[in-house]
């Protein structure tokens, strides 16, 4: 299979774009976040053949960077295991543990990708995760995308657990507000 049957050039370039943007978001380093970009387009190139489409190639590519970045935090040693403990409550789009409602869970909705709502959904979710500020964008990323632990976040982004939490709270009342209003068309 040839990735040109799989999607358009400018379809890659769109990627592209979102890789790098989600890569600067959570490394803080446009040069490594560059390397990291092009090793996980190396990567899914030599391996092309894997990819048996159950989810659609930027899904496919998005996980191969995801794993290249926690790669490279594993290697700074800045990783470390501890369980993730988070008291936020009157979320609609979250449960009483910070991570997303078995409704809106990405996983589920990965399996329907292919739906326009979808679609529509993560572009919508993206144009809110931009308006939110850096640090919260970047902290909520490595707590929903990279799964990272409360103390391997506050090392990471040099803040404390209480700070953490904190932004944690206002980014997702933030998404939900922008979420709720972007979706009933206001």
């Amino acid at each position: 299979m040839e990735i040109e049957q799989l999607i358009s050039s400018k379809e890659m370039l769109d990627i592209r774009t979102q890789m790098l943007s989600f890569a600067q978001l959570q490394l803080r380093d446009p040069l490594l976040a560059e390397d990291l970009v092009q090793e996980a387009f190396v990567s899914a190139l030599k391996n092309i053949n894997v990819f048996r489409g159950q989810s659609a190639l930027k899904t496919w590519i998005f996980a191969i960077l995801k794993n290249k970045i926690l790669d490279y935090l594993r290697i700074k040693e800045r990783f470390v295991l501890e369980s993730d403990l988070i008291d936020e409550k009157n979320n609609s789009f979250f449960d009483e543990q910070g991570h997303w409602k078995s409704e809106y869970e990405p996983k589920d909705l990965q399996q329907n990708e292919n739906e326009v709502y979808c679609d529509e959904f993560w572009r919508i979710f993206e144009i809110c995760l931009n308006h939110l500020p850096a640090r919260q964008a970047r902290v909520f990323m490595m707590r929903e995308y990279l799964e990272l632990s409360t103390d391997e976040i506050c090392k990471e982004a040099a803040i404390s657990v209480s700070n953490l939490h904190t932004s944690l709270y206002r980014a997702r009342l933030q998404l939900q507000y922008c979420l709720s209003n972007k979706l009933e068309g206001e």
